[in-house]
């Protein structure tokens, strides 16, 4: 969860999660959809998919035992190097470097490492570094926390705290007079932006939602059915037996690469729609009530439109 986002917004989720799953045979035993209910919100949705095929793949092995090694952990769906290596040195004091990115500003500074990291000849630079560093097994697991919150809390990417650093003394950057440029960072390109077109159809207490694709953004979600253009919106609204449609001002979303630009259109149905939304040419879609917005696997945006749909 920690992964691309913050503490603050981790906790309460983080909390929730394993109330509902508390241990791996758990999750791995709940359908995928309410793993993505309990993520909805938290964004970057791979990684929740991840995690359940993750421990489908872990209670297949020998006792549901995780694997004891960086090397096996490492196989598991979702699993890369730097985590494998931090669930290795925690769990079973195993010599093995991490590297995220926190990790990677410290190391950067204190070798003095020039180059963006997101280079492969910088980035083998810092993974060099990195195992070179390594302590006793006996530390691993204080040394791997340690270096982590360093870069989380000390020496952060704006004004680094060199004053406070326990290790400033031999820091390259600082004798350098360099910690504020290091690590390089890679010129920002301009950010896109997509534009689309979502049905928001109302019949009494509940509104018409689609399941997503597996892969892409939001997948495996529930959400709107949407579209390119609003004439193919509106020839679904007038099948479905609209009697109104309103359309609602654009509404922005940032995702990491894109700003996604959507304007949602209101469809009020008759009281018996004509369109069966569960139809072979759409066995995705269903009827959500409204009243079950805040707890069904929505992505953030759209809960959010559905909240002020619902109190309108």
């Amino acid at each position: 969860m920690l992964q691309q986002t913050q503490v603050s917004t981790v906790i309460g989720y983080y909390g929730r999660f394993l109330e509902r799953f508390p241990d791996v045979k758990a999750l791995a035993a709940a359908p995928l959809e309410e793993v993505l209910q309990y993520w909805a919100g938290l964004g970057y949705y791979a990684r929740a998919r991840l995690a359940h095929r993750c421990a489908q793949a872990v209670v297949q092995r020998a006792d549901a035992q995780f694997p004891a090694t960086a090397a096996e952990l490492e196989r598991l769906p979702g699993i890369g190097p730097s985590t494998a290596a931090a669930i290795a040195a925690f769990c079973f004091s195993e010599r093995a470097a991490i590297l995220d990115a926190n990790v990677k500003r410290v190391l950067a500074r204190y070798r003095a490492i020039d180059g963006d990291p997101k280079r492969p000849a910088v980035l083998a630079c810092l993974w060099e570094a990195a195992r070179a560093m390594l302590p006793a097994a006996s530390d691993m697991a204080r040394y791997t926390q340690g270096i982590m919150d360093l870069g989380a809390t000390v020496c952060t990417r704006n004004r680094p705290r060199c004053g406070l650093c326990p290790v400033s003394g031999g820091c390259q950057a600082r004798l350098q007079g360099r910690a504020a440029e290091l690590p390089q960072r890679s010129p920002v390109a301009p950010r896109a932006q997509r534009s689309l077109h979502l049905l928001v159809a109302v019949h009494g207490n509940a509104v018409l939602v689609e399941e997503r694709p597996p892969a892409g953004i939001w997948g495996g979600l529930l959400s709107l059915p949407e579209f390119a253009q609003t004439q193919a919106l509106r020839n679904t609204a007038q099948a479905l037996g609209a009697r109104t449609l309103e359309s609602l001002p654009e509404r922005l979303h940032g995702f990491t690469h894109f700003t996604l630009a959507f304007t949602p259109h209101v469809a009020r149905l008759a009281d018996d729609p004509v369109g069966v939304p569960a139809a072979q040419d759409a066995p995705s879609r269903r009827w959500l009530p409204l009243a079950d917005v805040e707890t069904a696997a929505l992505p953030a945006p759209i809960r959010t439109l559905l909240r002020d749909i619902r109190s309108a």
